[in-house]
């Protein structure tokens, strides 16, 4: 299994000025624009940390995942939420051929934690042997800053805060415990080999 981000988090919607506040930056400087690029930097490392640790995207972008095999044969749980639209389902075979499945075949069943594609009849699509599926997606709260949970919001300011201030020091890759603490209810509890309890 394997998860692409298709599209990146444009700069226009990091928080850079609430960070800028945060942090308490003069700004009117000459070299304002040269800051906030760094300043963006540490914002996508903080988002790139926060959505690893709770499997959710924060700004919404597309992403493709492929699977050599279906988990459960009449539907698939996707590896991130949440999730808004689901755009195409592709068989491809062991020769590189492509199928793009009919989408009335299949439908998404959004979940906080593990949203599904599931099959409207009863099996989803087989997948050849040496072949894939591929699922094109959306995932994200929303495509604004103000779309966030406010606790995330929070989050991942502290964190970047962090990275910011630590910069210097190497050793300073944990995340501290009100980040874990703000993050800690998005984080999706797998047992039983990954399926639900």
């Amino acid at each position: 299994m394997m998860l692409v981000e298709q599209t990146t988090i444009e700069s226009s919607a990091l928080p850079v000025w609430a960070f800028k506040e945060h942090l308490r930056l003069g700004t009117g400087f000459a070299d304002d624009d040269v800051q906030e690029s760094v300043l963006g930097s540490y914002l996508r490392a903080a988002i790139a940390a926060i959505e690893a640790r709770t499997t959710k995207a924060t700004l919404t972008r597309a992403f493709a995942f492929t699977t050599t095999a279906w988990r459960d044969l009449a539907s698939q749980t996707l590896p991130i939420a949440p999730v808004s639209a689901i755009h195409a389902l592709t068989i491809v075979d062991r020769y590189g051929d492509e199928e793009v499945v009919d989408p009335a075949r299949y439908a998404l069943v959004p979940d906080t934690h593990r949203p599904r594609l599931v099959s409207t009849g009863f099996l989803l699509p087989p997948i050849p042997v040496n072949g894939k599926a591929l699922i094109s997606f959306d995932a994200g709260f929303g495509p604004t800053w103000g779309d966030l949970p406010g606790d995330l919001c929070h989050a991942i300011i502290l964190l970047a805060a962090q990275y910011y201030e630590d910069r210097a020091d190497p050793a300073a890759d944990r995340l501290p415990s009100d980040v874990t603490a703000l993050t800690e209810r998005y984080r999706d509890l797998r047992i039983f080999g990954g399926g639900r309890a």
